[in-house]
């Protein structure tokens, strides 16, 4: 039986989701037979909760996302976003970025999503990015119009502060936050992570392997073979940072070691630890393009940590090198 989490506004999700950003050539080229393979293994594993944006791949990830609902829609809880205007692996790594907010934009992003998606209604939708132009009770209001006109089952907002979730939430239940949250990007553990817990929302951590560092696969620069590979621009992939970074890989390696684990498998494990800490609910989406990684990860709800094993995690962690991206205007932790 799927082990299963019972996310904000009673949304009850697969414990370990898909993060379908993966499967766009946002880390280099993608096959889509192969894609859809991994989707299906993950259904068949029983991670059923499949995240995706109207962004990723300009629109191509929600129109690859159909070709599995066209059979299986009742297997899937659907996540996907609006907001971010543009593609964001075509804009600079220091560009002020662009997002929308406004209840048209609203509007028309969730048509424009269910017609890719071939769907009629979409389980979770999210406030991608904050359009600080617009106030969030003004972008959630228009969101809960969509709940009412039954195209929308629950709502999410990502990359959000306490303060803004608190806002959000006096409009219209939220049933899950969206951030970035491993052993090496712990900023939402200031406010946003207390927030939700205290709200009764649920925390669904994306990147949660650190773009694929924390697996112990990368060990340079140079492991990037494709330079469309957007994490070539990040702070803590650069030459100097990663070098620093690797200490805490071999940390996660010597706890996988002694649980007989791989890397991914432990952290993983440590993030459900440290949601169970703040006692709040959540699922983590891990992304990949192979249908083994997928097994890999729904199998680290077996690995179980010890308080010392979880107390060196943690200590690695507070060495990480560099921030989690360049311009952090675009995340919570720039206007907290």
């Amino acid at each position: 039986m799927t082990e299963t989490v019972t996310l904000g506004d009673d949304l009850t999700v697969s414990a370990v989701g898909f993060g379908a950003m993966a499967l766009t050539p946002v880390y280099g080229g993608v096959d889509d037979a192969e894609s859809l393979q991994t989707l299906h293994r993950a259904l068949d594993l029983g991670v059923t909760f499949i995240d995706t944006a109207n962004v990723y791949g300009g629109g191509a990830n929600e129109r690859l996302i159909a070709h599995v609902l066209a059979d299986r829609r009742d297997e899937v809880t659907l996540a996907t976003k609006f907001g971010i205007v543009g593609n964001p692996a075509d804009r600079a790594p220091d560009a002020t970025p662009t997002a929308r907010g406004d209840a048209a934009y609203v509007r028309q992003c969730i048509d424009e999503s269910l017609q890719r998606l071939q769907t009629d209604v979409v389980d979770l939708y999210y406030m991608h990015r904050r359009d600080l132009t617009v106030p969030i009770e003004e972008t959630v209001g228009a969101m809960a119009e969509l709940v009412a006109a039954g195209k929308v089952r629950h709502l999410g907002l990502s990359e959000v502060t306490g303060d803004e979730l608190r806002a959000a939430v006096a409009v219209h239940p939220i049933a899950a936050v969206q951030s970035e949250w491993s052993i090496w990007s712990r900023d939402v553990e200031n406010q946003v992570v207390p927030t939700a817990a205290e709200l009764g929302i649920g925390f669904v951590p994306y990147s949660p392997l650190g773009r694929g560092f924390l697996t112990g696969t990368l060990t340079s620069v140079s492991d990037f073979t494709e330079s469309s590979d957007f994490r070539r621009n990040m702070p803590r992939f650069s030459d100097e940072a990663l070098a620093k970074n690797l200490a805490v890989v071999e940390v996660i390696r010597s706890v996988a070691e002694e649980r007989e684990a791989t890397a991914a498998q432990v952290a993983l494990a440590w993030l459900r630890y440290r949601a169970d800490d703040f006692g709040v609910a959540s699922a983590p989406i891990p992304g990949t393009r192979r249908a083994a990684r997928v097994q890999e990860n729904f199998d680290s709800l077996d690995v179980a940590l010890s308080d010392a094993q979880l107390a060196r995690l943690d200590a690695a962690a507070a060495t990480v090198s560099g921030t989690r991206i360049a311009n952090l205007a675009w995340v919570s932790a720039g206007r907290e």
